[in-house]
């Protein structure tokens, strides 16, 4: 089990901190009552995971450092968030995600959330940043078709089965965000991947199943015959892919 963590919440404007820590495979979340964060030095422990909430829009740091596998999830929200570090140490397979978040049936998908990010100084084989729109909420499902009545020995054949409704199309996906870089000179080019595709579209929901015809019955003198069952509901169709986003890079 991952282990749950909370900053201690502090009330003034710009929250100062010496050093903060994320432990191996733990998670932690940034306190949400203030917009600015300040902290001298950062470290997320080999595949832990540090959240910054939707609400702050600007972290300062002196330095920071990725193990690997290591995550900085950045929680979509309508402001964009600028994520300015004087050194960066990453290692392998870390990354930053400002991702949007999926749609449901109740809520439409989020886009990626826009980022600035400035890195003065930077030790690492990639800079990997995913900040990819939300995936389209699935189409409903078809309901299934009501079966018919089985038919009497003394009125007419029996019922057929109704058919099933059609699926419901799947949501746009939301689109990438628009990320803007700001790193070294000197880093090389081929090592700074940046991910801002929409978010793919979602699922055509499956359409009803077909009522079941009334069943056949033997009478005294006759039999009845069984009703034909309806037919199925046609699968809806995918939802659009989300708009791209933006990627910019300029050299210090």
């Amino acid at each position: 089990m991952r282990k749950l963590c909370l900053l201690a919440v502090l009330c003034s404007p710009l929250v100062q901190a010496q050093v903060v820590t994320v432990e191996t495979n733990s998670l932690m979340r940034l306190p949400n009552t203030t917009s600015s964060l300040q902290l001298e030095r950062l470290e997320v422990a080999d595949y832990g995971t540090l959240l910054i909430p939707s609400n702050v829009t600007e972290v300062k740091v002196g330095e920071l450092r990725l193990g690997r596998e290591a995550r900085i999830t950045i929680v979509p929200g309508e402001q964009s968030l600028q994520l300015n570090v004087a050194h960066a140490d990453l290692e392998a397979g870390s990354q930053i995600t400002s991702r949007g978040a999926p749609g449901t049936y109740q809520k439409a998908a989020k886009p990626g959330r826009n980022l600035n990010l400035r890195i003065a100084s930077l030790q690492a084989g990639e800079l990997s940043v995913d900040a990819r729109g939300g995936t389209g909420a699935p189409g409903y499902v078809g309901l299934d078709g009501a079966n018919g009545e089985e038919p009497g020995c003394t009125w007419g054949q029996a019922g057929r089965g109704a058919d099933g409704d059609n699926g419901g199309d799947g949501q746009p996906g939301a689109a990438g965000a628009q990320v803007r870089v700001e790193l070294p000179r000197d880093y090389p080019a081929e090592q700074i991947k940046v991910w801002v595709d929409g978010g793919a579209g979602g699922v055509a929901g499956a359409g009803g199943k077909p009522g079941v015809g009334g069943k056949s019955k033997g009478c005294f003198v006759y039999r009845a015959d069984g009703g034909k069952s309806g037919r199925p509901g046609a699968e809806g169709h995918p939802g659009p892919a989300g708009p791209a986003g933006s990627v910019t890079v300029q050299r210090l």
